[in-house]
């Protein structure tokens, strides 16, 4: 396993929240326009502490989506300097917890933080992984033309190409039609 499974828990969070926005959504819509989308969103990956349910958390986790989406295509040394950054605003200190169900993990920011703020931090810390490891090629854009969605490639031999099942199919059909032309 190339990260661990804390880590990769983090990174597909993150990237379920980036493919919230339009260019990247299954509904063509923001997904992450109303707190009871937020909501949605945090309960499947079972994000936990503190929660505000208001416009102004709505909007705050928006913001960290876009500046995730953007550290998600930066290269291995400026993601560096964006973790860094994250890191810093928050005050960010790394400790050992276990709560809810989940064993000995760590977190760097306080459960009852902002959300945007734990979220940011939160992932900034699986990026310290990624980066320690040299895995920012792990971390991809899908490859379907008409999409923008991101996702972590944890397969093998690095060969995933496509955001989800529904991509890949769109494109090998798209390819098998341009043959058959």
């Amino acid at each position: 396993m190339i990260f661990t499974d804390d880590t990769i828990a983090a990174l597909g969070f993150v990237a379920a929240l980036g493919d919230t926005v339009p260019e990247a959504s299954e509904s063509g819509a923001d997904e992450l326009a109303t707190a009871q989308q937020l909501t949605a969103i945090l309960d499947a990956w079972r994000y936990s502490g503190r929660r505000d349910g208001d416009a102004a958390e709505v909007a705050a986790v928006a913001a960290a989506r876009d500046r995730l989406r953007a550290l998600w295509r930066l290269d291995r040394d400026d993601a560096v300097t964006e973790v860094n950054a994250i890191l810093a605003e928050a005050r960010a200190v790394p400790r050992l917890v276990r709560h809810d169900d989940i064993d000995w993990h760590v977190h760097a920011t306080s459960l009852q933080a902002p959300l945007a703020e734990r979220i940011l931090v939160e992932a900034a810390m699986a990026f310290v992984d990624v980066i320690r490891a040299d895995g920012m090629d792990r971390l991809r854009a899908c490859e379907a033309d008409d999409c923008e969605g991101v996702f972590v490639d944890v397969s093998r031999n690095a060969s995933r190409r496509f955001c989800s099942t529904r991509c890949g199919n769109r494109m090998a059909a798209r390819a098998h039609r341009a043959r058959a032309e």
